[in-house]
This record gives structure tokens, C-alpha cells and sequence, in this order.
């Protein structure tokens, strides 16, 4: 069974609280739009399809629970009801992660969904609420499904136009951050391809980078791999250029699959810091890059990635590691237990420059993969993303 980091029903939204992952599962209760918020912006939840359901989902608890109980609570922190109080809010959660496009694209589409509610004939507040309320349960339904239809198109394109040919038995992958359950509603991008291999016994093995410095490879990653049974091996993330340099053709490496945060209308895409140096090595070593993202990753708005905004973190997160202390056992094994902490990895004062995504180059990518399709490149060299919202 695929993990569950989001779990929803009327009225009622928990995540699981990626912080203090892998070394506890603990869910915690969006009850506010200020909880969503701060889950958002302190990276309780994150990637950029989970970011958009968790915001969108947790206006709609708050609105249910305005018509369940005949008003809003004054816990939503405003004089307004209707729609000038769910547009407010969804504007506000805006202001969370600036880079993650898709959490933009819901407020748009969720904000259209009350315009139209707003002028239909006998308009109240309660149709209002629950024509949004019905709109945001969709998307969570639809993120799942979208990412589903990923995996298979991936998985088919790789099987395709593997540089391995014709691959010799199973295929191996490399995968960088975290695109499976706990970046999406479900299923995963980048890592619902993985997951697709898998599936049809096609997969050899995927190795994950720890990512740096985060960690949500070494963290997230590696968590669900161990949950599905999906074979994998762990490296840092300055190895990957090693790893296709001595082991591409024995361990019949095939490609290297990321995510996306945003992607330009010319196909260049941000992502996890980390991801540019990869394309650099995948393309040095003739292995396929491939960007995994749903439609509404794709920013057609944003003329290149020139244009992106690039989120800068602070500088201790580069300086400092968090984990559980490990015991040494007699056998040399180890054994983790006690609190989860905070160490310094540098010295007092280090100084550390923290960019939470870089751009990789259209030129560097080998194809997009979205819930509609493939998208190449075409002879021009550029990628002709506004065809696929034509289908």
C-alpha cells in the first residue's frame, strides 16, 4: 500500500509532519488556515503538488465547519464571510512558498469557483462555502489520478528511449529530493515513474540522493522506498557523478528522473537546489533527464527561468543537521534511539548562502512528463509546452 501523508474528510485535514520523518510518524491537525500556513512555510509539508491540496483543503475545513456551525469561527481571524473571506485566505497562504507554482494555480482556479458561485442566481454564504468545498476535494482526487497517469507515461517513455539499447533486463534510475507520497496527495511524480517500473517488474534499482541540505532524500525518499519494498541504495549528493562514471552500464543506469517546483513556458525548470548539476551529469554521461510534473507545474506565464523567483532559506539549515542520537552495539551495529536534535555541522559564525532551487536549462532535459503526456523538444530545440493544455 502506497503511503498516506494527507488525510482528509469533511470538516477534518492531518499531515504527516515531515520534520520528524523517518525517525517518527506523527500526524498533526490543520484545523486553520494559519496552521496550514505554518505547516507550509516551515516545510512540515512540502513539494509543490502537496502544498497546493494542503492549502486549498484547509480553507475548506474552515468553511465547513462555518456551515456545520451556522458561522464562522473567529478563529479565521476576519470580519468578512463569503467570498471576500475565502479569496483573503487563499491569498494569504499564497505568501508561503513563493516558488512551488502549483499552490498559485489552485488559488486561481479555487478563486474563479467563487466568482461564479458568488453570482448565481439565490447566492448565500453556505453556497458559496460548499461550491468551494466540493471544487477543493476535487483537486485532491484529481492530484492522485494525475500522478498515476505520470507514472505510466513515464515508465512507457523510459521503456522506449532507454540509451541502454534494447535494456538488458531491468533498468536502474537515480532520483534526487523527494516526488513520491509526501510531495504530492498520492502516488508521487518523479517517484510515481519509479513506482511504475517497480509495478511491472521492470525496475533494477533506484538510487536517492540524501539532497542536501535538507535532506529530503536521505529523510523522505528513502522512507517511502522502504515502505513500498522498493529496492534502493542511498548517496550523497556530490556522488552521482561517480556513481554514472563507474557503474552507468553495469547497473544499466538508464536515466535520471526529478520533479518540479515551476517550469518556464520554454520548458527551463526550477527545482530542488542540486538538480542543475545533475542534468550537467546526465548529459555529460548520454543518460536521459527527465522532468515529472503535472499541468499545473507548468507556468506558461513565465517566459523562461530567468524569470522564476528562486526561494532563499535560512543559512542554518546549511550549518546545523538534525537527528537521533545512535548507540554503538557490541557487534558494530547501530542502534537509534532517544529525542530527535539539533547539532552544528560548522563552526560558530560560518557564513552559508542557502538557495532552495536552482533552474536546469530546457536544453538540458530530455523530456517533460505530465498527466496528459510526454512533451519533447521539438527540431527548434525548445519545448511546446501550451500544446499540452490543448488536450
Amino acid at each position: 500500500m502506497v503511503l498516506q501523508a494527507i488525510k482528509y474528510s469533511r470538516g477534518k485535514l492531518e499531515i504527516l509532519d515531515q520534520l520528524r520523518l523517518p525517525h517518527e510518524e506523527v500526524f498533526i491537525d490543520i484545523r486553520t488556515v494559519q496552521d496550514a500556513w505554518d505547516a507550509i512555510h516551515s516545510m512540515q509539508v512540502r513539494g509543490a503538488p502537496a502544498i497546493a491540496i494542503v492549502a486549498a483543503l484547509s480553507v475548506a475545513v474552515c468553511l465547513s465547519n462555518c456551515n456545520k456551525n451556522g458561522a464562522c469561527p473567529e478563529r479565521l481571524g476576519l470580519d468578512m464571510t463569503g467570498s471576500g473571506l475565502i479569496i483573503h485566505n487563499l491569498r494569504f497562504l499564497l505568501t508561503s512558498r513563493p516558488t512551488a507554482v502549483n499552490l498559485g494555480d489552485a488559488v486561481k482556479k479555487l478563486e474563479k469557483v467563487v466568482s461564479s458561485a458568488q453570482v448565481t442566481a439565490g447566492a448565500t454564504d453556505f453556497n458559496i462555502n460548499e461550491a468551494y468545498i466540493q471544487a477543493a476535494e476535487q483537486m485532491l482526487v484529481d492530484d492522485v489520478q494525475d500522478n498515476e497517469d505520470i507514472g505510466r507515461f513515464g515508465a512507457d517513455w523510459i521503456l522506449r528511449n532507454s540509451n541502454l539499447i534494447p535494456p538488458v533486463g531491468k533498468i536502474s534510475v537515480i532520483t534526487h529530493c523527494n516526488t513520491g507520497s509526501l510531495a504530492t496527495a498520492g502516488y508521487g511524480t518523479a517517484l510515481g515513474i519509479v513506482r511504475s517500473l517497480h509495478a511491472r517488474s521492470f525496475l533494477k534499482r533506484v538510487y536517492y540522493t540524501e539532497t542536501r541540505p535538507y535532506n529530503q532524500g536521505s529523510r523522505l525518499t528513502g522512507y517511502e522506498l522502504l515502505h513500498d519494498k522498493i529496492p534502493a541504495t542511498l548517496i550523497t549528493d556530490s556522488m552521482v557523478g561517480a556513481l554514472l562514471g563507474l557503474k552507468r552500464d553495469s547497473e544499466n543506469i538508464s536515466c535520471i528522473i526529478v520533479g518540479a517546483d515551476r517550469v518556464a513556458a520554454n520548458g527551463d525548470t526550477a527545482n530542488k537546489i542540486g538538480t542543475y548539476g545533475l542534468a550537467t551529469l546526465a548529459s555529460f554521461h548520454n543518460v536521459k533527464f527527465i522532468v515529472a510534473a503535472p499541468r499545473t507545474t507548468i507556468d506558461l506565464s513565465t517566459a523562461s527561468g530567468a524569470d522564476i523567483t528562486i526561494e532563499e532559506r535560512p543559512p542554518t539549515e546549511v550549518t546545523t543537521m538534525k537527528g537521533r542520537p545512535i548507540k554503538r552495539l557490541k557487534d558494530g551495529s547501530l542502534k537509534v534511539e532517544g529525542d530527535i536534535q539539533e547539532i552544528a555541522i560548522a563552526a560558530d559564525l560560518t557564513g552559508a548562502w542557502n538557495p532552495a532551487f536552482d533552474v536546469t536549462c530546457h536544453s538540458l532535459i530530455d523530456c517533460i512528463v505530465t498527466e496528459k503526456g510526454v512533451v519533447e523538444t521539438r527540431e527548434d530545440g525548445d519545448f511546446h509546452l501550451d500544446e499540452i493544455f490543448q488536450i
